[in-house]
């Protein structure tokens, strides 16, 4: 054990410049390898064969010149000479499934399949994307993607009617200059067939741009626990702080006074927040106080399990984070995901805990 006290979050309050924002628009570290042939379906779910296929067939499709005519436009695709029109027939597919199946492993293996230069494609959840217009301004963020091949989008948050608004607003912009588009979403707030109606939800909320995508829908349960083992209980405060001083890059914080920090960190700058970092060291979890706190835990762990960051707890066990009453409204989808991701987590930090 060293002497040297761990880094805190808490600590960091981490800027993130915009050009930083598009050079990420890429599938995260812990999907940077995957690949269809690296998705193993559930022998009981048909569904998820046929996804491997349809999206290699997708994929395929959009070799060649680019859909509206080729090559990079002007500033707002002005000046441009007339181009073909895209071709008939969805240019958009929408992966429609509950929590844990894979879509994020499958619409990652679109991106990396598509036969585009990595500056000609995109990646990136509904709230980066977000983001991105927030900090480039709308007709920067048409004129910088409007040149790219694919705009892959995963957890489009169809419970943000502003936002969704804006986004289809853009996805629209996109269409007609030609991109491919893919997407994953989750259900709207009250929805709780558990993806049961996304797929028409999403296609009501993006309207005009309906015909455009063709829903794919992804049958299972979720692969994180899948003949695996129950997640690991809590360690006592003493483990975890002895773990945090003796692993190197591992941070260690007080629970409560993290949720607390991440009040005043806006969640597009969660991921730098976590930069450099090889573990997650935490005390005192337990319930958290009200929906925001919880909303933004969520982005969170997003954050986290994209980037493989293994999380090492005392306290409650991560099951026990958000209220029946969360667990039963309409963000539930939302954190389901966050409690499968957070038990993969501490899964992943048993080692650290000598």
């Amino acid at each position: 054990m060293t002497d040297t006290a761990p880094p805190s979050l808490c600590d960091r309050e981490p800027h993130v410049p915009a050009d930083r924002l598009v050079a990420e628009m890429v599938p995260p570290p812990r999907f940077d390898s995957v690949r269809f042939d690296t998705y193993i379906p559930d022998p009981n779910q048909p569904s998820q064969t046929d996804a491997v296929r349809v999206l290699g067939d997708f994929a395929a499709g959009l070799g060649g010149a680019h859909a509206a005519g080729g090559g990079r436009r002007g500033f707002l695709g002005l000046g441009r000479s007339r181009a073909p029109k895209t071709p008939a027939g969805p240019r958009g597919v929408y992966l429609d499934g509950g929590y844990g199946v894979g879509k994020t492993h499958l619409l990652a293996s679109l991106w990396h399949a598509t036969p585009a230069e990595p500056s000609l494609k995109a990646f990136g959840t509904f709230v980066e994307l977000t983001n991105l217009v927030g900090a480039l301004g709308f007709q920067k963020t048409v004129q910088t993607l409007s040149g790219h091949r694919l705009l892959c989008i995963d957890e489009f948050e169809l419970d943000d009617p502003g936002d969704t608004v804006l986004v289809s607003t853009l996805l629209g912009r996109l269409v007609d200059a030609g991109v491919a588009l893919a997407a994953t979403s989750n259900t709207l707030p009250g929805k709780l067939g558990e993806g049961r109606f996304a797929a028409a939800d999403f296609l009501r909320e993006i309207q005009g741009l309906s015909a455009h995508f063709r829903p794919l829908r992804i049958d299972g349960e979720d692969y994180r626990h899948r003949g695996l083992p129950e997640a690991p209980a809590p360690f006592t405060d003493e483990e975890v702080t002895r773990a945090a001083y003796a692993t190197e890059g591992a941070s260690l914080d007080d629970f409560p006074s993290l949720l607390a920090h991440l009040a005043r960190v806006h969640p597009s700058r969660y991921g730098a927040l976590t930069d450099d970092l090889r573990a997650v060291c935490l005390t005192d979890v337990q319930p958290v106080p009200d929906q925001s706190t919880a909303l933004r835990l969520v982005v969170l762990a997003d954050r986290l399990y994209d980037r493989e960051v293994p999380v090492l707890a005392s306290g409650q066990p991560f099951d026990r984070l958000f209220s029946e009453e969360m667990l039963n409204g309409g963000y539930r989808k939302k954190y389901f995901r966050a409690i499968s991701r957070l038990t993969a987590l501490a899964r992943d930090a048993k080692g650290l805990v000598a």
